[in-house]
């Protein structure tokens, strides 16, 4: 697997050269290798192995189709998308809800946008720490007032904080950062992260980042992350992964 030469501090992956797949009811941009696109250079980092950023259409989805030994996350942007699976659950989630499903052993899932606008969803997937676990999912509404100006936990090994519990030593933070505001975050003694550009523009390290960019950073200790002024809310993902 790809690991972004840890020489290197950090790596930028710009939007216009991910991965693109256009299938009507689905309009797709592959961060890593994923289903028609591969690239060797681009095989995921770390644990984290699949964002694809998608677009689905008004009454269209992603059929019955099967997942094992995957930790999955839905992070819907803007829409709703319905979901269903082979243990019986079915939700609906929205713009503020992430979905996580550890296929573990096996799950046949679909997808639907049963609304009547189009669904902007990114779709996560990590490597779990062990083969064949318990299938799971759940599902949690972090309200936009919790992300605001702040990095909010929306998914961890130990749930803590309220966020949804995955099987791998990784925490994923979302953030909406205003408008010349700052954060930082401490990162631990041989930790890595990537940072996920929603929308907006936001310098990483003094690295700037442009909407759909991604960054694999590695050899810091500490982030600091600020929104662009004048170029609105930069909407973002943060991963700490080991």
């Amino acid at each position: 697997m790809k690991c972004y030469g840890e020489d290197i501090m950090i790596t930028i992956r710009p939007s216009a050269e991910r991965g693109h797949g256009d299938y009507g009811w689905l309009d797709t941009r592959y961060t890593f290798s994923f289903a028609n696109y591969f690239d060797r250079k681009h095989m995921g980092f770390r644990d984290l192995r699949v964002i694809n950023e998608d677009w689905v259409s008004a009454g269209q989805g992603f059929g019955a189709h099967p997942h094992r030994d995957m930790e999955i996350i839905t992070y819907i942007v803007d829409g709703e998308l319905s979901h269903r699976d082979s243990t019986g659950r079915e939700a609906t989630i929205k713009q503020d809800d992430v979905q996580r499903m550890s296929a573990g052993t096996g799950v046949v899932h679909s997808e639907y946008n049963n609304s009547a606008a189009p669904v902007h969803l990114l779709q996560i997937w990590i490597m779990p720490e062990a083969k064949d676990l318990q299938p799971s999912y759940e599902d949690r509404t972090f309200p936009r007032a919790e992300k605001q100006n702040r990095l909010r936990l929306i998914a961890s090994h130990d749930g803590r904080d309220g966020s949804t519990r995955i099987n791998q030593d990784a925490s994923v933070y979302a953030s909406l950062l205003d408008s010349g505001k700052t954060l930082d975050l401490a990162l631990q003694l041989g930790r890595h992260a990537w940072v996920q550009l929603v929308s907006g523009e936001l310098n990483v390290n003094g690295t700037r980042l442009k909407k759909g960019d991604g960054a694999a950073i590695s050899g810091e200790s500490k982030l600091t992350l600020g929104s662009v002024s004048g170029n609105g809310t930069a909407e973002f993902l943060l991963f700490d992964l080991a």
